[in-house]
Protein backbone atom coordinates (compact mmCIF):
# COMPACT_ATOMS: atom_id res chain seq x y z
CA UNK A 1 0.00 0.00 0.00
CA UNK A 2 1.48 2.99 -1.02
CA UNK A 3 1.52 6.30 0.90
CA UNK A 4 2.60 9.50 0.03
CA UNK A 5 5.83 9.57 -1.31
CA UNK A 6 8.05 11.75 -4.62
CA UNK A 7 5.13 11.08 -6.41
CA UNK A 8 3.24 14.40 -4.96
CA UNK A 9 5.86 16.48 -6.98
CA UNK A 10 4.76 15.01 -9.94
CA UNK A 11 1.53 15.28 -9.75
CA UNK A 12 1.03 18.25 -8.15
CA UNK A 13 -0.83 20.44 -11.22
CA UNK A 14 -2.77 17.72 -11.50
CA UNK A 15 -4.66 17.09 -7.88
CA UNK A 16 -6.19 19.50 -5.59
CA UNK A 17 -3.98 21.41 -2.97
CA UNK A 18 -6.81 19.96 0.10
CA UNK A 19 -9.14 17.37 0.26
CA UNK A 20 -12.50 19.00 0.29
CA UNK A 21 -14.98 18.56 3.42
CA UNK A 22 -18.04 16.41 3.04
CA UNK A 23 -20.33 19.03 2.65
CA UNK A 24 -17.83 20.63 0.42
CA UNK A 25 -17.54 17.41 -1.73
CA UNK A 26 -21.23 17.43 -2.20
CA UNK A 27 -21.80 21.11 -2.93
CA UNK A 28 -19.24 20.74 -6.03
CA UNK A 29 -20.66 17.40 -7.46
CA UNK A 30 -24.18 18.87 -7.31
CA UNK A 31 -23.16 22.12 -9.00
CA UNK A 32 -21.27 20.73 -11.75
CA UNK A 33 -22.68 20.26 -15.77
CA UNK A 34 -25.54 16.89 -15.22
CA UNK A 35 -23.82 14.14 -17.00
CA UNK A 36 -26.69 11.41 -17.73
CA UNK A 37 -25.87 8.38 -16.06
CA UNK A 38 -29.33 7.16 -15.52
CA UNK A 39 -28.68 4.13 -17.13
CA UNK A 40 -25.55 3.09 -15.41
CA UNK A 41 -26.60 2.29 -11.54
CA UNK A 42 -23.65 3.30 -8.75
CA UNK A 43 -24.66 1.07 -5.53
CA UNK A 44 -26.85 -1.82 -7.58
CA UNK A 45 -26.04 -5.25 -6.27
CA UNK A 46 -26.18 -6.97 -9.70
CA UNK A 47 -22.91 -5.34 -10.53
CA UNK A 48 -21.34 -7.16 -7.38
CA UNK A 49 -21.32 -3.45 -5.46
CA UNK A 50 -23.58 -3.96 -2.31
CA UNK A 51 -25.18 -6.29 -0.08
CA UNK A 52 -28.96 -5.74 0.43
CA UNK A 53 -28.30 -4.43 3.40
CA UNK A 54 -30.33 -0.43 4.83
CA UNK A 55 -28.03 2.54 4.55
CA UNK A 56 -27.65 4.06 8.05
CA UNK A 57 -28.92 7.65 7.92
CA UNK A 58 -26.28 10.34 9.57
CA UNK A 59 -27.90 10.73 12.38
CA UNK A 60 -28.63 7.21 13.35
CA UNK A 61 -27.39 6.60 17.23
CA UNK A 62 -24.93 3.66 17.48
CA UNK A 63 -26.43 3.30 21.08
CA UNK A 64 -29.58 2.07 21.82
CA UNK A 65 -31.79 4.35 25.04
CA UNK A 66 -30.07 1.97 27.90
CA UNK A 67 -26.30 3.05 26.79
CA UNK A 68 -25.33 -0.40 25.51
CA UNK A 69 -23.82 0.03 21.81
CA UNK A 70 -25.77 -0.77 18.64
CA UNK A 71 -23.34 -2.78 16.94
CA UNK A 72 -25.04 -2.57 13.36
CA UNK A 73 -26.37 0.97 13.83
CA UNK A 74 -22.11 1.60 13.88
CA UNK A 75 -21.70 -0.99 11.07
CA UNK A 76 -23.94 1.42 8.90
CA UNK A 77 -22.37 4.68 9.66
CA UNK A 78 -18.78 3.81 8.95
CA UNK A 79 -19.89 2.45 5.55
CA UNK A 80 -22.13 5.60 5.51
CA UNK A 81 -18.98 7.86 5.63
CA UNK A 82 -17.16 5.56 3.07
CA UNK A 83 -19.85 6.35 0.65
CA UNK A 84 -19.72 10.20 1.53
CA UNK A 85 -16.40 10.70 0.94
CA UNK A 86 -16.42 8.22 -2.04
CA UNK A 87 -13.94 5.60 -1.07
CA UNK A 88 -16.59 2.57 -0.61
CA UNK A 89 -15.14 -0.14 -2.24
CA UNK A 90 -16.94 -1.77 -4.99
CA UNK A 91 -16.74 -5.44 -6.31
CA UNK A 92 -17.05 -6.32 -9.62
CA UNK A 93 -18.68 -9.40 -10.50
CA UNK A 94 -16.38 -11.47 -13.38
CA UNK A 95 -15.89 -14.42 -14.69
CA UNK A 96 -12.35 -15.03 -16.37
CA UNK A 97 -12.43 -17.00 -19.47
CA UNK A 98 -9.45 -19.77 -19.81
CA UNK A 99 -7.72 -19.92 -22.95
CA UNK A 100 -9.04 -15.68 -23.54
CA UNK A 101 -7.53 -13.23 -21.58
CA UNK A 102 -7.81 -10.59 -21.04
CA UNK A 103 -11.68 -11.10 -21.98
CA UNK A 104 -13.77 -11.88 -19.24
CA UNK A 105 -17.58 -12.16 -18.55
CA UNK A 106 -19.53 -9.68 -16.79
CA UNK A 107 -22.52 -10.09 -14.56
CA UNK A 108 -24.08 -6.57 -13.98
CA UNK A 109 -27.90 -5.01 -14.25
CA UNK A 110 -27.97 -5.87 -17.77
CA UNK A 111 -26.91 -9.27 -17.59
CA UNK A 112 -23.94 -10.48 -18.85
CA UNK A 113 -21.49 -8.71 -21.19
CA UNK A 114 -17.88 -9.38 -22.22
CA UNK A 115 -15.28 -6.74 -21.41
CA UNK A 116 -11.62 -6.50 -21.86
CA UNK A 117 -9.93 -6.48 -18.58
CA UNK A 118 -6.69 -3.65 -18.22
CA UNK A 119 -6.31 -4.15 -13.86
CA UNK A 120 -5.31 -7.43 -13.87
CA UNK A 121 -2.41 -8.65 -11.15
CA UNK A 122 -1.87 -11.27 -13.66
CA UNK A 123 0.62 -9.92 -15.49
CA UNK A 124 1.90 -12.45 -18.30
CA UNK A 125 -1.61 -14.03 -18.36
CA UNK A 126 0.15 -17.01 -16.86
CA UNK A 127 -2.81 -18.06 -14.62
CA UNK A 128 -4.03 -18.77 -18.37
CA UNK A 129 -1.03 -20.73 -19.76
CA UNK A 130 -1.74 -24.59 -20.96
CA UNK A 131 1.59 -26.22 -19.33
CA UNK A 132 -0.14 -24.15 -16.53
CA UNK A 133 -3.08 -25.87 -16.60
CA UNK A 134 -2.16 -29.16 -17.79
CA UNK A 135 -0.26 -29.26 -14.12
CA UNK A 136 -3.32 -28.11 -11.97
CA UNK A 137 -5.62 -30.78 -13.71
CA UNK A 138 -2.88 -33.35 -13.24
CA UNK A 139 -2.27 -32.60 -9.61
CA UNK A 140 -5.62 -32.90 -9.05
CA UNK A 141 -5.69 -35.99 -10.65
CA UNK A 142 -2.97 -37.77 -8.83
CA UNK A 143 -3.65 -36.18 -5.24
CA UNK A 144 -7.38 -34.89 -5.18
CA UNK A 145 -8.49 -30.94 -4.68
CA UNK A 146 -7.27 -30.23 -1.01
CA UNK A 147 -3.78 -30.41 1.06
CA UNK A 148 -5.54 -32.41 4.01
CA UNK A 149 -3.66 -30.41 6.72
CA UNK A 150 -0.99 -27.95 7.81
CA UNK A 151 2.66 -28.62 6.87
CA UNK A 152 3.55 -30.25 9.79
CA UNK A 153 0.70 -32.85 9.74
CA UNK A 154 0.03 -34.48 6.60
CA UNK A 155 -0.13 -31.54 4.57
CA UNK A 156 3.34 -31.32 2.80
CA UNK A 157 3.03 -33.03 -0.43
CA UNK A 158 5.87 -34.04 -2.90
CA UNK A 159 4.62 -30.66 -5.07
CA UNK A 160 5.50 -28.45 -2.32
CA UNK A 161 8.75 -29.49 -1.84
CA UNK A 162 9.52 -29.50 -5.83
CA UNK A 163 8.13 -25.78 -5.80
CA UNK A 164 10.56 -24.38 -2.67
CA UNK A 165 13.40 -25.90 -4.41
CA UNK A 166 12.47 -24.47 -7.81
CA UNK A 167 11.72 -20.71 -5.75
CA UNK A 168 15.50 -21.15 -4.19
CA UNK A 169 16.94 -21.81 -7.50
CA UNK A 170 14.90 -19.21 -8.68
CA UNK A 171 16.88 -16.45 -6.30
CA UNK A 172 20.17 -18.20 -6.03
CA UNK A 173 19.21 -19.19 -2.11
CA UNK A 174 19.95 -22.12 -0.26
CA UNK A 175 16.58 -22.56 0.29
CA UNK A 176 12.56 -20.96 0.29
CA UNK A 177 9.20 -21.38 2.60
CA UNK A 178 5.99 -21.29 0.89
CA UNK A 179 3.08 -19.46 2.68
CA UNK A 180 -0.80 -19.25 1.92
CA UNK A 181 -0.50 -15.69 0.31
CA UNK A 182 2.05 -12.63 -0.11
CA UNK A 183 0.37 -10.73 2.60
CA UNK A 184 0.92 -13.90 4.97
CA UNK A 185 4.27 -14.37 3.68
CA UNK A 186 5.46 -10.42 4.56
CA UNK A 187 3.23 -10.57 7.76
CA UNK A 188 4.73 -13.67 9.08
CA UNK A 189 8.25 -13.41 8.21
CA UNK A 190 8.77 -9.93 9.52
CA UNK A 191 6.94 -10.41 12.51
CA UNK A 192 8.45 -13.53 13.46
CA UNK A 193 12.39 -12.01 12.80
CA UNK A 194 11.65 -8.59 14.35
CA UNK A 195 9.92 -10.22 17.62
CA UNK A 196 12.66 -12.83 18.02
CA UNK A 197 15.71 -11.05 17.10
CA UNK A 198 16.26 -9.74 20.69
CA UNK A 199 16.33 -6.10 20.74
CA UNK A 200 15.39 -5.55 16.58
CA UNK A 201 14.96 -2.46 14.66
CA UNK A 202 13.08 -2.54 11.54
CA UNK A 203 14.25 0.22 8.91
CA UNK A 204 10.99 0.28 6.67
CA UNK A 205 10.43 1.99 3.53
CA UNK A 206 7.71 4.70 4.02
CA UNK A 207 5.97 3.19 1.37
CA UNK A 208 6.22 -0.51 2.22
CA UNK A 209 2.55 -2.38 1.68
CA UNK A 210 0.08 -2.90 4.24
CA UNK A 211 1.48 -6.53 4.69
CA UNK A 212 4.94 -5.22 5.90
CA UNK A 213 3.65 -2.85 7.85
CA UNK A 214 1.04 -5.49 9.39
CA UNK A 215 4.24 -7.47 10.18
CA UNK A 216 6.27 -5.18 11.41
CA UNK A 217 3.49 -4.07 14.11
CA UNK A 218 2.92 -7.35 14.89
CA UNK A 219 6.02 -8.11 16.16
CA UNK A 220 6.38 -5.34 18.31
CA UNK A 221 9.53 -4.19 17.32
CA UNK A 222 11.25 -0.70 17.46
CA UNK A 223 10.79 1.06 13.68
CA UNK A 224 11.78 3.60 12.14
CA UNK A 225 10.48 4.98 8.82
CA UNK A 226 12.57 6.11 6.47
CA UNK A 227 11.98 8.05 3.71
CA UNK A 228 10.97 6.40 0.51
CA UNK A 229 14.10 4.90 -2.11
CA UNK A 230 15.74 7.68 0.18
CA UNK A 231 19.85 5.91 1.23
CA UNK A 232 20.72 8.38 2.62
CA UNK A 233 18.01 8.42 5.11
CA UNK A 234 18.67 5.07 5.92
CA UNK A 235 22.06 5.72 6.34
CA UNK A 236 21.22 8.24 8.64
CA UNK A 237 19.11 6.92 11.45
CA UNK A 238 21.17 3.46 10.74
CA UNK A 239 24.06 5.64 11.99
CA UNK A 240 22.21 6.65 15.38
CA UNK A 241 21.83 3.11 15.83
CA UNK A 242 24.20 0.65 18.09
CA UNK A 243 26.44 -1.03 16.19
CA UNK A 244 25.51 -4.20 18.19
CA UNK A 245 21.68 -3.70 17.58
CA UNK A 246 20.41 -6.28 15.59
CA UNK A 247 18.92 -4.18 12.52
CA UNK A 248 16.45 -5.24 9.32
CA UNK A 249 15.95 -2.59 6.54
CA UNK A 250 13.00 -3.60 4.85
CA UNK A 251 11.84 -2.61 1.37
CA UNK A 252 10.34 -3.58 -2.09
CA UNK A 253 11.41 -3.45 -5.58
CA UNK A 254 8.59 -2.40 -7.31
CA UNK A 255 5.99 -0.28 -5.74
CA UNK A 256 3.08 -1.42 -6.78
CA UNK A 257 0.86 1.95 -7.03
CA UNK A 258 3.70 4.39 -8.43
CA UNK A 259 5.45 1.94 -10.24
CA UNK A 260 8.86 2.95 -9.14
CA UNK A 261 12.26 0.90 -8.66
CA UNK A 262 14.13 0.76 -5.43
CA UNK A 263 17.87 1.32 -5.60
CA UNK A 264 18.19 -1.94 -4.31
CA UNK A 265 22.34 -1.62 -4.61
CA UNK A 266 22.68 1.63 -2.43
CA UNK A 267 20.24 0.42 -0.12
CA UNK A 268 22.45 -2.58 0.27
CA UNK A 269 25.91 -0.99 0.52
CA UNK A 270 24.10 1.04 3.24
CA UNK A 271 22.74 -2.05 4.97
CA UNK A 272 26.21 -3.57 4.82
CA UNK A 273 27.98 -0.63 5.90
CA UNK A 274 25.78 -1.28 9.05
CA UNK A 275 25.49 -5.09 9.66
CA UNK A 276 22.00 -4.98 8.85
CA UNK A 277 19.56 -7.48 7.05
CA UNK A 278 18.09 -6.68 4.07
CA UNK A 279 14.44 -7.87 3.67
CA UNK A 280 13.14 -7.68 -0.22
CA UNK A 281 9.41 -7.64 -1.41
CA UNK A 282 9.90 -8.62 -4.98
CA UNK A 283 5.76 -8.95 -5.57
CA UNK A 284 5.82 -6.75 -8.23
CA UNK A 285 8.98 -8.27 -9.94
CA UNK A 286 9.28 -11.79 -10.00
CA UNK A 287 8.64 -13.47 -13.38
CA UNK A 288 8.64 -10.24 -14.94
CA UNK A 289 12.39 -9.05 -14.68
CA UNK A 290 15.21 -10.79 -14.96
CA UNK A 291 17.20 -13.25 -16.89
CA UNK A 292 14.90 -16.12 -15.56
CA UNK A 293 11.99 -13.99 -13.91
CA UNK A 294 13.79 -13.45 -10.59
CA UNK A 295 12.71 -10.05 -10.29
CA UNK A 296 14.68 -7.02 -10.32
CA UNK A 297 17.25 -8.08 -7.92
CA UNK A 298 18.24 -10.88 -10.49
CA UNK A 299 18.07 -8.54 -13.40
CA UNK A 300 20.86 -6.33 -11.63
CA UNK A 301 22.71 -9.32 -10.22
CA UNK A 302 22.09 -8.37 -6.90
CA UNK A 303 19.94 -11.42 -5.09
CA UNK A 304 23.43 -12.55 -3.35
CA UNK A 305 23.35 -9.10 -1.44
CA UNK A 306 19.77 -9.56 -0.04
CA UNK A 307 19.41 -11.69 3.34
CA UNK A 308 15.96 -12.76 2.48
CA UNK A 309 13.61 -11.99 -0.58
CA UNK A 310 9.83 -12.42 -0.19
CA UNK A 311 8.06 -13.23 -3.54
CA UNK A 312 4.39 -14.32 -4.47
CA UNK A 313 2.99 -16.40 -6.74
CA UNK A 314 -0.21 -15.09 -7.45
CA UNK A 315 0.93 -12.34 -10.03
CA UNK A 316 3.60 -12.87 -12.57
CA UNK A 317 3.08 -16.26 -12.24
CA UNK A 318 -0.02 -16.42 -12.55
CA UNK A 319 -1.32 -18.76 -9.25
CA UNK A 320 -1.85 -17.81 -5.86
CA UNK A 321 0.59 -17.96 -2.69
CA UNK A 322 3.04 -16.87 -1.04
CA UNK A 323 6.96 -17.62 -0.08
CA UNK A 324 10.38 -16.36 0.77
CA UNK A 325 14.03 -17.45 0.04
CA UNK A 326 17.35 -17.31 1.63
CA UNK A 327 19.70 -19.04 3.63
CA UNK A 328 18.51 -22.43 4.83
CA UNK A 329 18.98 -21.57 8.49
CA UNK A 330 16.56 -18.46 8.14
CA UNK A 331 13.60 -19.90 6.17
CA UNK A 332 13.95 -23.16 9.13
CA UNK A 333 13.82 -19.92 11.62
CA UNK A 334 10.42 -18.71 10.12
CA UNK A 335 9.44 -22.17 9.44
CA UNK A 336 9.85 -23.12 12.96
CA UNK A 337 8.64 -19.60 14.79
CA UNK A 338 6.10 -18.55 12.90
CA UNK A 339 2.55 -19.12 14.31
CA UNK A 340 1.51 -17.74 10.35
CA UNK A 341 2.94 -20.48 8.91
CA UNK A 342 2.40 -23.09 11.54
CA UNK A 343 -1.13 -23.04 12.22
CA UNK A 344 -2.75 -23.08 8.70
CA UNK A 345 -3.41 -25.63 6.35
CA UNK A 346 -0.83 -25.89 3.46
CA UNK A 347 -1.32 -24.62 -0.64
CA UNK A 348 -3.31 -27.49 -2.10
CA UNK A 349 -1.31 -29.76 -4.18
CA UNK A 350 -2.89 -28.69 -7.73
CA UNK A 351 -1.88 -24.98 -6.44
CA UNK A 352 1.86 -25.89 -6.03
CA UNK A 353 2.11 -28.32 -9.31
CA UNK A 354 0.51 -25.00 -11.48
CA UNK A 355 3.13 -22.98 -9.74
CA UNK A 356 6.01 -25.07 -10.28
CA UNK A 357 5.34 -25.62 -14.22
CA UNK A 358 4.58 -21.05 -14.13
CA UNK A 359 7.93 -20.74 -12.83
CA UNK A 360 10.12 -23.71 -14.89
CA UNK A 361 8.30 -22.11 -17.90
CA UNK A 362 9.31 -18.54 -17.31
CA UNK A 363 12.92 -19.52 -16.67
CA UNK A 364 12.81 -20.64 -19.78
CA UNK A 365 10.96 -18.66 -22.06
CA UNK A 366 11.98 -14.62 -21.93
CA UNK A 367 8.71 -14.13 -24.57
CA UNK A 368 6.40 -13.60 -22.40
CA UNK A 369 8.51 -10.71 -20.85
CA UNK A 370 9.55 -9.13 -24.24
CA UNK A 371 6.23 -8.95 -24.87
CA UNK A 372 5.02 -7.66 -21.79
CA UNK A 373 7.70 -4.47 -21.98
CA UNK A 374 6.85 -3.96 -25.82
CA UNK A 375 2.87 -3.60 -24.54
CA UNK A 376 3.88 -1.37 -21.60
CA UNK A 377 5.71 1.06 -24.13
CA UNK A 378 2.84 1.34 -26.47
CA UNK A 379 0.25 2.16 -24.02
CA UNK A 380 2.51 4.70 -22.56
CA UNK A 381 3.02 6.29 -25.63
CA UNK A 382 -0.52 6.61 -26.97
CA UNK A 383 -1.32 7.67 -23.25
CA UNK A 384 1.24 10.38 -23.68
CA UNK A 385 0.10 11.40 -27.15
CA UNK A 386 -3.13 12.05 -25.83
CA UNK A 387 -2.34 14.06 -22.85
CA UNK A 388 -3.31 11.58 -20.21
CA UNK A 389 -1.93 12.20 -16.80
CA UNK A 390 0.36 9.07 -16.08
CA UNK A 391 3.15 8.87 -13.58
CA UNK A 392 6.03 8.14 -15.02
CA UNK A 393 8.20 5.21 -14.05
CA UNK A 394 10.32 2.55 -15.53
CA UNK A 395 7.91 -0.16 -14.49
CA UNK A 396 5.02 -1.92 -16.10
CA UNK A 397 2.39 -0.41 -13.68
CA UNK A 398 0.93 2.79 -15.14
CA UNK A 399 -0.80 5.17 -13.18
CA UNK A 400 -3.11 7.14 -14.39
CA UNK A 401 -4.25 10.28 -11.79
CA UNK A 402 -7.78 11.32 -11.62
CA UNK A 403 -6.85 12.98 -7.70
CA UNK A 404 -10.89 12.82 -6.64
CA UNK A 405 -12.37 9.57 -5.69
CA UNK A 406 -15.80 10.42 -6.84
CA UNK A 407 -14.57 10.73 -10.44
CA UNK A 408 -12.49 8.32 -10.20
CA UNK A 409 -15.53 5.98 -9.36
CA UNK A 410 -17.21 7.81 -12.45
CA UNK A 411 -14.17 7.25 -14.85
CA UNK A 412 -14.51 3.32 -14.49
CA UNK A 413 -18.00 3.24 -14.10
CA UNK A 414 -18.47 4.74 -17.66
CA UNK A 415 -15.25 2.66 -18.67
CA UNK A 416 -17.04 -0.17 -17.92
CA UNK A 417 -20.70 -0.04 -19.17
CA UNK A 418 -19.77 2.24 -21.97
CA UNK A 419 -16.83 1.00 -23.18
CA UNK A 420 -16.89 -2.85 -22.15
CA UNK A 421 -13.73 -1.77 -20.39
CA UNK A 422 -12.75 -2.80 -17.11
CA UNK A 423 -10.51 -0.92 -14.63
CA UNK A 424 -10.92 -0.40 -10.86
CA UNK A 425 -10.78 2.75 -9.47
CA UNK A 426 -7.81 3.06 -6.61
CA UNK A 427 -8.66 5.26 -3.69
CA UNK A 428 -7.74 5.86 -0.17
CA UNK A 429 -6.74 4.19 1.93
CA UNK A 430 -4.84 2.39 -0.93
CA UNK A 431 -3.22 5.57 -2.19
CA UNK A 432 -3.18 8.91 -0.05
CA UNK A 433 -6.12 11.00 -0.71
CA UNK A 434 -5.77 13.67 -3.80
CA UNK A 435 -4.07 11.02 -5.73
CA UNK A 436 -6.65 8.55 -6.47
CA UNK A 437 -6.15 6.91 -9.64
CA UNK A 438 -7.19 4.31 -12.77
CA UNK A 439 -3.90 1.73 -12.16
CA UNK A 440 -3.61 -0.05 -16.12
CA UNK A 441 -1.53 -3.56 -16.04
CA UNK A 442 -0.98 -4.16 -19.93
CA UNK A 443 -0.15 -7.85 -20.39
CA UNK A 444 1.39 -9.40 -23.51
CA UNK A 445 -2.12 -10.32 -24.59
CA UNK A 446 -3.55 -7.01 -24.94
CA UNK A 447 -3.57 -6.40 -28.65
CA UNK A 448 -3.15 -2.99 -30.61
CA UNK A 449 -6.93 -2.96 -30.96
CA UNK A 450 -7.39 -3.29 -27.10
CA UNK A 451 -4.82 -0.24 -26.65
CA UNK A 452 -6.59 1.62 -29.50
CA UNK A 453 -10.02 1.52 -27.75
CA UNK A 454 -8.63 2.35 -24.21
CA UNK A 455 -7.01 5.45 -25.34
CA UNK A 456 -9.96 6.49 -27.22
CA UNK A 457 -12.55 5.74 -24.35
CA UNK A 458 -10.85 7.21 -21.90
CA UNK A 459 -9.82 10.36 -24.19
CA UNK A 460 -13.99 10.52 -24.77
CA UNK A 461 -14.82 10.67 -20.50
CA UNK A 462 -11.64 12.90 -19.80
CA UNK A 463 -13.11 15.69 -22.20
CA UNK A 464 -16.93 14.82 -20.76
CA UNK A 465 -16.04 14.89 -17.38
CA UNK A 466 -13.48 17.66 -17.68
CA UNK A 467 -10.86 16.19 -16.09
CA UNK A 468 -7.05 17.86 -16.24
CA UNK A 469 -4.88 16.37 -18.93
CA UNK A 470 -0.93 16.42 -18.71
CA UNK A 471 0.48 19.72 -18.19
Amino acid sequence: MSKPNDSRSRTATLMPATTPSRLERAAWVAARPAIDRSHRPTDHPGHGLTPDYPSAAPTESTHFPDGTMNYEAFFRSQLHDLRMEGNFRVFCDLKRRAGDFPRATHYGDRGRATVTVWCSNDYLGMGQHPSVLAAMRGAIDQCGAGSGGTRNISGTSHYHVMLERELADLHHKEAALLFTSGYVSNWASLGTLASRLPGCVVLSDECNHASMIEGIRHSRAQKQIFRHNDPEDLNRRLAMLKPDTPKLVAFESVYSMDGDIAPIAELCDVADAHGAMTYLDEVHAVGLYGQRGGGIAEREGLSHRLTLIEGTLAKGFGVVGGYIAGSAALCDFVRSFSSGFIFTSALPPSVAAAALASIRHLKTSARERHRHQAVVASVRGRLDAAGLPQIVNSSHIIPLIVGDPVLCKQVSDALLSDYGIYLQPINYPTVPRGSERLRITPSPLHTEQDIDHLVRALSAIWSELQLKHAA
